[in-house]
C-alpha cells in the first residue's frame, strides 16, 4: 500500500474499531450520534469508513451483533485484512468469531451446519389454517403456513435434511402462542432468537420487512429505496419469497407499487387474512396501498 494513501486506511480503521467495540459492549446497535462520539468523528464520516472498511452501515453492524450473525459478515468483508491489520481489531474479530455464523451461507454449509442438529417443532391450528413453528437450540429457525401438519413436517424435514425434528408442544408454547397472537394481527413479542440463514441482502430486506409497523403496508420498490438499493425492487421479492419465517418477518406488509398485494409464499388469501386481522385489531380499513414516506 502507498505510504501516502496508509494514513488514511488506518484512521477509517480506527474509526470503526472504535465503534465496533463500543457496539459489542452495548451488545448491539448505538445511536449514530453516539457511536460517531465514541469514534471522535462525525456521523457521515464513521458512515463512509463502515462503508469502506466493511461494506456495511454501522446500524447493519450492529444488527449483526444483536442477531449472531457478525461473523459472517466480517468473512464476506473483502477489507477485513485492512481492520485486522489496523491494529486492535483482534477483539472485534475474537469476539464475532464465537458468533453463529448465518449470514450469507451457500446450501451446502446451511446442510452442513444443520447436520446433527436438533429441531424442535409444533404447530397452530386456527383462522389461517395450520401453522408450524421450528426451533433450533439457537432460535426460531422456521415458520410456515400449510393445510395439514403433515405436509408442514415434510417441507420442514426436505428444507432440514441433515437434522432430527422432535415434537416439543410444551417447550414451544410460548413462541407458539405469541405467533397465533400475530396471526390474529395482536401484538406478541416472542422471546427467541431469530436462527435464519440467508445473504447478506436477504437480511437487509428482513430487517427491512421487521421495521413496518402492523396495519401498514410498503411498496416493494419502498423497501428496495429503504435499504440503499433503489433498483433492487424484483431482487427484493426474491427475497420476501425466500422469507423462512411467515408472520415473524412480515413480508405480507409489502404489496405492488399500484396498491395490489402482489404475490405471497403461502397464498394471496392468507396474505390479505393477515392485512385485514391487523386492520381489524387496530380499528383501521386494511392496509392495501403502500403508505407513502
Amino acid at each position: 500500500m502507498p505510504s501516502s494513501t496508509r494514513p488514511s486506511s488506518l484512521r477509517h480503521t480506527t474509526r470503526v474499531l472504535d465503534a465496533c467495540e463500543t457496539m459489542i459492549a452495548a451488545g448491539g446497535p448505538v445511536p449514530a450520534e453516539s457511536l460517531a462520539e465514541a469514534s471522535h468523528t462525525r456521523v457521515r464520516a464513521l458512515s463512509e469508513s463502515f462503508d469502506l472498511i466493511l461494506g456495511v452501515t454501522p446500524r447493519e453492524f450492529g444488527q449483526a451483533l444483536r442477531t449472531g450473525r457478525a461473523r459472517a459478515l466480517l468473512r464476506s468483508s473483502s477489507s477485513v485484512g485492512l481492520v485486522l491489520e489496523g491494529g486492535g481489531f483482534t477483539s472485534v474479530h475474537s469476539y464475532c468469531e464465537t458468533s453463529p455464523p448465518t449470514l450469507g451461507m451457500d446450501r451446502s454449509e446451511q446442510l452442513d451446519r444443520a447436520r446433527g442438529q436438533q429441531l424442535r417443532w409444533t404447530t397452530i391450528s386456527g383462522h389461517l389454517g395450520c401453522i408450524i413453528v421450528v426451533a433450533s437450540d439457537r432460535g426460531l429457525a422456521a415458520v410456515r403456513i400449510g393445510v395439514s401438519p403433515r405436509a408442514l413436517l415434510g417441507e420442514v424435514a426436505a428444507a432440514f435434511p441433515e437434522a432430527s425434528l422432535n415434537e416439543d408442544p410444551v417447550g414451544l408454547s410460548d413462541a407458539a402462542t405469541a405467533i397465533a397472537l400475530l396471526s390474529q394481527g395482536r401484538s406478541a413479542r416472542i422471546h427467541l432468537s431469530l436462527d435464519v440463514h440467508g445473504t447478506a441482502f436477504q437480511w437487509r430486506v428482513f430487517e427491512a420487512l421487521r421495521q413496518i409497523p402492523s396495519g401498514e403496508v410498503r411498496s416493494y420498490a419502498e423497501v428496495a429505496a429503504s435499504i440503499g438499493a433503489p433498483r433492487a425492487v424484483r431482487a427484493v421479492g426474491t427475497a420476501c419469497g425466500a422469507n423462512p419465517l411467515a408472520i415473524v418477518i412480515p413480508c405480507h406488509r409489502v404489496v405492488r407499487s399500484d396498491g395490489s398485494l402482489g404475490g405471497y409464499r403461502w397464498g394471496i388469501d392468507v396474505k390479505k387474512q393477515l392485512l385485514e386481522a391487523e386492520a381489524s385489531s387496530l380499528g383501521v380499513r386494511p392496509a392495501t396501498r403502500p403508505t407513502l414516506r
